[in-house]
C-alpha cells in the first residue's frame, strides 16, 4: 500500500473510532483496538482494551477529526496525528496513535489525546 492510500485507509478507521455506534459495539471494538492497546486520556486517565469492550464501551460523543497526518515508523507501524473538535464536551484535542499491521490488519496499539486550549 502506498502512503497516501495508507493515509486515507487510517484515516477512516480514526473516523470510525470516534462513531458512537462503533464507540459502543465491543465486537468493532476488538477489531480495531489490539490486545495491548492502551491509551492515555484527556482526562489523565490511563485506559486498557479491556477498559473499553464490554457493556458500556468507549464514551459517546459527538466529535469531527480534522489536520490528519500520518508518519511511518516502521513497514508495519504507523503514527498518526490530529486534532478532534469534541462538541458534545466542547473542547479540542490533539490526538495521537500508534497503529500495527498484524493479521493482515491494522489495530490501535496506542492512543493519546491532550486538552488543547484554542481551536487552531
Amino acid at each position: 500500500m502506498d502512503e497516501q492510500a495508507l493515509k486515507e485507509h487510517l484515516y477512516l478507521l480514526e473516523e470510525r473510532l470516534l462513531k458512537p455506534e462503533v464507540r459502543t459495539d465491543p465486537i468493532e471494538l476488538e477489531r480495531l483496538l489490539s490486545d495491548d492497546f492502551f491509551e492515555f486520556g484527556s482526562s489523565g486517565n490511563v485506559w486498557y482494551k479491556k477498559d473499553f469492550v464490554g457493556e458500556s464501551g468507549i464514551s459517546v460523543c459527538e466529535m469531527n477529526l480534522y489536520d490528519f497526518d500520518i508518519k511511518p515508523l516502521a513497514t508495519d507501524v504507523v503514527l498518526t496525528t490530529y486534532r478532534v473538535e469534541d462538541k458534545t464536551r466542547e473542547h479540542h484535542t490533539l490526538r495521537s496513535s500508534i497503529w500495527k499491521f498484524r493479521n493482515n490488519r491494522w489495530q490501535m496499539f496506542f492512543h493519546q489525546g491532550t486538552l488543547t486550549k484554542l481551536k487552531l
